[in-house]
């Protein structure tokens, strides 16, 4: 598989996965461990789920399906990070202001921004009908109610099922059932910031620093820490944590949060006196408590593999009738690689193409979209009898 990404041999590397689609949906991670020769030692499992990889312990994925962890592993999502100066919200940011060079249908110097009233955006959707002449009738927080011939829905897909009041007819009953047994993991992270980067001081015994990137079974799982040089303030992330790591933390204040983390890394470093340098309030997320996020990222259990599929091809409406067409799909937790940007860019795209067909449009022949060679590339498909 390895061989096949880097030659970019998309038959191979559809054949290899088609098989690994029919022989794995069912098994969670945990089973496909229990079933290697390298895993048959619960000790090994055990320790193997506390370390993990670079953002968290692998524990928390147990029960979600091998496949999700073979997308990560062959496509090395898990390799090769980098920091990005002001966070990953530059990502969105720039795509907001940025002006391209090469426009058609606009004046040279338009952004997105620009195209907005006051270069804001408008307000959060509270309303999605669906109306005569199979248009998408939106209202949102304001009571503005527009309609369109076509609508791209982006944001975390349960909102369908709360925070927006939605059209039953909005889509086919099997749409709206995989949206319903998506599932979201769960994922706290507490910040505080500190004087100095002092984990880069010298252990008189040992000579190495006095300080670590730590993952542990303890209750912060995961301690980051993050600096911009050794005379400037700096940040630790005490803890990041998924799924039950992160419900343990729930019901805590910030601070409380910071006195349970404190107390567990002190017995992990002993001699490090971590609240000495405190300069501020830590400051604290749970993803599932956030009502426009409810969970981190999507996470596939077994046997959701068709669910996905259903929600990732949604863009190719042919084969739907014409009063569930019109409105798209797009985001990250609707494609393949949840919690990537790589997969909310090309569901994007993908929908961008259904717009474009919907609306009667096509692509340059030398320039195919997603839907022109879906028969090529579609995700293979299980039975579902």
């Amino acid at each position: 598989m390895n061989r096949a990404l880097r030659e970019r041999d998309v038959p191979r590397i559809r054949e290899i996965w088609a098989r690994l689609v029919e022989k794995l949906d069912n098994q969670t991670f945990y089973g496909f461990l229990c079933d290697s020769e390298a895993f048959k030692s619960f000790r090994h499992r055990e320790i193997f789920g506390q370390v993990g990889f670079g953002t968290g312990g692998w524990d928390t994925d147990f029960p979600n399906s091998i496949l999700e962890i073979l997308r990560v592993v062959y496509t090395e999502a898990d390799d090769h990070h980098r920091g990005i100066v002001g966070g990953s919200q530059q990502l969105p940011l720039r795509l907001w202001e940025r002006e391209p060079e090469k426009i058609v249908h606009w004046p040279y110097g338009t952004s997105l921004k620009s195209l907005h009233v006051d270069g804001e955006p408008r307000p959060a959707v509270t309303r999605l009908n669906r109306t005569a002449g199979n248009r998408i009738t939106v209202t949102d927080a304001a009571g503005d109610i527009r309609t369109y011939r076509a609508a791209i829905f982006t944001a975390q897909s349960w909102m369908l099922l709360s925070k927006i009041q939605c059209d039953d007819e909005l889509f086919p009953i099997d749409h709206w059932t995989a949206i319903e047994r998506t599932h979201y993991m769960e994922s706290s992270k507490l910040f505080v910031p500190v004087d100095r980067p002092f984990w880069l001081d010298k252990d008189e015994e040992t000579g190495r620093d006095v300080m670590s990137m730590t993952l542990t079974d303890r209750m912060t799982r995961g301690t980051y820490l993050l600096d911009d040089g050794p005379d400037k303030p700096a940040v630790i992330c005490l803890s990041y944590t998924w799924c039950d790591d992160s419900l343990k933390w729930l019901p805590l204040s910030a601070s409380e949060r910071m006195e349970v983390m404190l107390k567990s890394l002190s017995e992990i470093y002993p001699k490090v006196d971590i609240r000495s340098h405190v300069i501020g309030n830590p400051v604290t997320v749970s993803w599932e408590n956030e009502p426009y996020f409810m969970g981190a990222f999507k996470a596939n259990l077994p046997g959701h593999y068709r669910y996905q599929r259903r929600l990732f091809t949604h863009f190719m409406q042919e084969g739907l009738p014409e009063d569930k067409r019109g409105i798209f799909l797009a985001g990250d937790d609707i494609s393949w690689t949840a919690g990537w940007a790589e997969g909310a860019v090309q569901t994007a795209l993908n929908a961008v193409w259904g717009v474009m067909h919907h609306l009667g449009g096509q692509t340059d022949q030398a320039n195919p979209g997603p839907g022109d060679v879906y028969d090529e590339i579609a995700p293979v498909e299980l039975p579902e009898d």
